[in-house]
């Protein structure tokens, strides 16, 4: 089956904005970022995060749920999650190793004796920015396995914030200088191609009939 042949097929069940969109989309997504949430045990903060990733470009979102174990929040993350992939962890040791493997540094958004500011944070390594839970923050497991620490200085009285604003400051901040960058952050070639199929399968309804029909065809 031709591959490039069927996109095309696919794509014309989309209308014409449809399938600008997802080009427009894709231009500007990333996998040199990427980010963990630990254990958040509020459903909207989970969420919250996933709808940020999908706002700022981030493609891939990894989820540990080794004691909060629960559905995302379809109504707060507003169809992101259908844009987004999300890989999900049963134990944070899976996830860090998995993500090592992939190049990943790890960052902990913790404070921390050696912290660095979000301004001074070098964007040169692919990276995952990782959140944890609303009281505890991140294990012990994730401070261990940090390869480096990131901080948003802050002036005020209250000496924290929401991990879902927190992970809009920090991806607000990165991506953008990401975009003004001579890095190679884009997709490739192939991934666009596999999010298209991935994009328009989740968009038309009769997918599995049309795909049966193309084959009928050609």
């Amino acid at each position: 089956m031709n591959e490039t042949k069927l996109l095309e097929y696919l794509e014309s069940y989309l209308t014409e904005n449809r399938r600008e969109r997802f080009k427009k989309v894709l231009a500007q997504r990333t996998k040199h970022f990427t980010v963990a949430t630990e254990d958040v045990y509020q459903l909207h903060n989970t969420s919250a995060v996933i709808r940020s990733c999908d706002v700022f470009g981030i493609q891939e979102v990894n989820i540990v749920e080794e004691i909060n174990s629960k559905r995302i929040d379809r109504e707060i993350a507003m169809g992101a999650q259908k844009w987004v992939d999300l890989n999900r962890y049963h134990t944070t040791k899976s996830c860090i190793k998995d993500l090592k493997a992939k190049g990943y540094q790890i960052v902990a958004t913790s404070p921390h004796a050696e912290d660095c500011d979000l301004i001074d944070f070098d964007i040169t390594k692919p990276s995952c920015f990782f959140f944890g839970r609303e009281t505890e923050g991140l294990s012990q497991n994730v401070l261990d396995e940090a390869d480096c620490f990131l901080k948003i200085p802050m002036v005020g009285f209250t000496e924290s914030l929401n991990i879902s604003v927190s992970a809009a400051i920090i991806l607000q901040h990165v991506t953008s200088r990401l975009r003004k960058s001579d890095l190679d952050w884009q997709l490739t070639k192939e991934e666009v191609i596999e999010k298209r199929f991935d994009w328009i399968k989740k968009n038309l309804k009769d997918y599995d009939a049309i795909i049966e029909r193309y084959k009928s065809q050609y």
